[in-house]
């Protein structure tokens, strides 16, 4: 079994946690920028986390074995802090990176005017750089705030197969395969998405375009949610085929669209087989994952 999450916070989680994963099958996976928690007071703490995003967490999943690739945008819930627009000014810089794969996380969060204006520009800056975008979607109020993120992703003239709308349920996945946009779903322990609702899903709406993802932030969350997704889909009757297309071939084909994605497997873990330990002397500027002597 070979798995892309296609949407996870690794900056929020363990070396363990990348062992792991690695060992359920995960190969490459897309980390979306998103707020810290509590609300960042400059556009310089932005950068610097961008820079981590495509720069130590790039090496750091490397050395487990992982492809590790980002979405970069200013997130919606910070869209609405005045201290954060000067970020807007800055993401042209990192939209011709290396590894980044799309804009986002943008969309909604309150749907204020404020992420209205941020959301739009994103989009402009998506279609300036010919990336595809990442969209959250609102946790309150979620039918509404997706006929609304659909509205503004079709005024904004961006090809709807070059938009994943993300974080859905069972009330606006049919409007988003019907807008043509890419539907994915977040898995979680117990909130948004678990991954029997999401095998019914699947069950009632086809494989085709659907993304599932782990997102594992620094709440109650799992980064094996993919893997659990494929039992889940297997046990339900579901071939390996569809699994492989869901969990490989459909993240492949959407963030692909970049023309970004490294896919090839990490030097030193070619032969698939369980993760070596990282290598000493392997460092990113200056820092290694390993912490003392090894004997």
């Amino acid at each position: 079994m070979r798995i892309f999450d296609p949407h996870i916070h690794m900056t929020s989680r363990t070396t363990d946690d990348y062992r792991a994963m690695y060992a359920a099958g995960v190969r490459a996976l897309v980390e979306p920028s998103f707020w810290l928690g509590q609300p960042r007071t400059n556009v310089g703490s932005f950068t610097d986390y961008f820079d981590a995003l495509i720069g130590w967490e790039r090496f750091r999943a490397s050395q487990y074995g992982i492809r590790h690739h980002a979405t970069i945008g200013l997130n919606p819930k910070e869209a609405n802090d005045p201290r954060c627009r000067e970020v807007l000014d800055v993401l042209p810089r990192y939209l011709r990176k290396d590894g980044v794969v799309a804009v986002g996380e943008t969309g909604y969060d309150s749907m204020t005017p404020e992420e209205d204006e941020v959301f739009a520009r994103q989009l402009e800056l998506a279609i300036a750089f010919d990336l595809p975008v990442l969209v959250h979607t609102p946790h309150r109020d979620k039918a509404a705030g997706t006929r609304r993120t659909l509205d503004v992703i079709r005024e904004s003239g961006i090809a709807p197969e070059r938009v994943v709308v993300d974080h859905l349920n069972e009330l606006t996945v049919a409007d988003v395969l019907d807008s043509g946009c890419w539907p994915a779903f977040s898995i979680y322990p117990d909130t948004k998405m678990d991954e029997v609702r999401f095998v019914r899903l699947l069950q009632e709406y086809g494989t085709e375009r659907m993304l599932a993802n782990s997102a594992a932030d620094w709440g109650h969350s799992d980064p094996l949610k993919t893997q659990a997704t494929a039992q889940a889909m297997l046990t339900a009757g579901f071939t390996d085929d569809d699994v492989d297309l869901v969990l490989w071939r459909n993240p492949v084909a959407f963030y692909g669209q970049s023309g970004r994605l490294v896919l090839d497997p990490v030097p030193g873990f070619e032969d698939d087989a369980e993760a070596p330990v990282p290598a000493a002397g392997v460092a990113f500027e200056g820092n290694s994952v390993l912490r003392g002597v090894r004997v």
